[in-house]
C-alpha cells in the first residue's frame, strides 16, 4: 500500500527491505533453506500444532483497549483497538499492551491486515509508517521468530522441518499462556530481527559463539539483554570502578532494559568509621537511600513498571540496626 494514514502515535521514517519483515508462517519456511541444519541437533516434536497450519491465523482475536491510572485517576497509559486473543482475560490484556508492546518504530498495517504476512502503510512517498506493536500475534512472532532464527543459525536444529516445529510449537504456547518467558524477553527480544530495531550502544557485553570471546555490543537489540536477574558487585569506593556510584549506573542500565538487580552491601563501611583521607564516612544509609530514589525513578524497560532492586546486608554490619529499620519503614509505606 502507498497512501496516508492517521494511525495515532504513527510516525514516518526510513525505508525498509522487504527481506527484513519475512518472518512466520510460510515466509519463515522459505527461510528454512538458508538454516544450518545439524545432524546431532534437535528433533522438535508437534504436539499442540499440525505442519503447514499457520498458528497465529487460526486464533480468534478481539479489538481491546487498556487504560492504566494513577490513585488519583490521571492516566499513566491508553491504546485502544489492540488485536488481542479473544478469550484473554483483561489483566492479561494489560499486562500485553501496557508493558509488552514495542511503543514506537514498528511498522504500521492496514486495520483488520494481518500484521506478519502484509506490506506495512506507506506515505505519498513511499516511506514506511511507524508507530506501535497493535497486536499479540506481532508480539508473539518477534519472539518466537528470533528465537528460531538464532537456533537455525548455530545448528540447533536437526532439520528445515524441525525449525519450524519449534516455532510453531513456541507460536502456539505463547499465544494460547501455556508459557511465558521473562519480561526483559518481552521487551527486547527479537526488535532487531523483526523490526531491524539497533539503538545505541549501551555498554553491554556477549561471548561470540564463533570466538568464544567475550565481545562489546555494538548496538543495543542485536545481542539484546534479555536476562531477568543480575547479582552484583560493589566495593567500599566512591567514585572508582566496581565502586558506590559506579553501581548505580551498572543498575540504571540493567533496570532500562526491564531487569532486576540485588547487592550485598556489607563491604561499605558504616556511620561513623574512619576514611583513608581523615574524617568519617557518612555511612551505608546515606548511599542506599541515593540508590533507592534512582532506582524509583526509572521506569524498567521503558513501561510502567518500575524498577526491581534488592539491597542485602549482613547481620554484623555496624550499621543493620538502623538498615533493618529502613526497610520496616518503607514498607509502611506501602500500607
Amino acid at each position: 500500500m502507498s497512501r496516508k494514514t492517521k494511525t495515532p502515535g504513527a510516525t514516518k521514517s526510513r525505508r525498509v527491505s522487504k527481506s527484513k519483515r519475512e518472518v512466520g508462517g510460510a515466509k519463515a519456511e522459505a527461510r528454512a533453506s538458508n538454516s544450518k541444519a545439524c545432524p546431532t541437533g534437535l528433533a522438535i516434536p508437534r504436539i499442540f500444532t499440525k505442519k503447514g497450519e499457520d498458528v497465529l491465523a487460526n486464533v480468534k482475536y478481539a479489538r481491546r483497549g487498556t487504560k492504566i491510572t494513577n490513585p488519583d485517576g490521571s492516566i499513566v497509559f491508553q491504546m485502544d483497538g489492540a488485536e488481542i486473543p479473544a478469550d484473554w482475560s483483561q489483566l492479561a490484556t494489560d499486562i500485553m499492551i501496557s508493558k509488552y508492546f514495542r511503543k514506537a518504530q514498528v511498522p504500521q498495517y492496514a486495520e483488520g491486515a494481518d500484521p506478519i504476512k502484509s506490506e506495512p502503510l506507506k506515505d505519498e512517498e513511499g516511506n514506511v509508517i511507524y508507530g506501535p506493536e497493535r497486536s499479540a500475534r506481532q508480539v508473539v512472532n518477534r519472539l518466537a521468530g528470533c528465537w528460531r532464527h538464532w537456533g537455525e543459525k548455530y545448528g540447533y536444529f536437526k532439520t528445515a522441518e524441525d525449525a519450524q516445529a519449534y516455532y510453531d510449537e513456541m507460536s502456539f504456547m505463547l499465544i494460547n499462556q501455556y508459557a511465558a518467558p521473562n519480561s526483559p524477553q518481552w521487551f527486547n527480544t527479537g526488535l532487531a530481527w523483526a523490526y531491524d530495531l539497533k539503538g545505541p550502544s549501551q555498554g553491554h557485553y556477549y561471548v561470540d559463539p564463533d570466538t568464544a570471546k567475550l565481545t562489546k555490543s555494538k548496538d543495543a537489540y542485536t545481542h539484546p539483554q534479555p536476562h531477568a536477574c543480575f547479582i552484583q558487585h560493589v566495593s567500599d569506593d566512591l567514585v572508582g570502578k566496581g565502586g558506590i556510584m559506579d553501581l548505580w549506573t551498572r543498575e540504571a542500565r540493567l533496570f532500562k532494559y526491564g531487569s532486576g538487580t540485588g547487592t550485598n552491601f556489607s563491604k561499605l563501611r558504616g556511620s561513623g568509621e574512619p576514611l583513608s583521607g581523615g574524617g568519617q564516612s557518612s555511612g551505608l544509609m546515606s548511599f542506599l537511600r541515593v540508590g533507592d530514589r534512582a532506582a524509583g525513578a526509572i521506569k524498567s524497560g521503558g513501561t510502567t513498571r518500575r524498577a526491581a532492586k534488592m539491597v542485602c546486608l549482613d547481620l554484623d554490619h555496624p550499621d543493620i540496626e538502623t538498615f533493618i529499620n529502613w526497610k520496616a519503614h518503607e514498607e509502611d509505606k506501602a500500607k
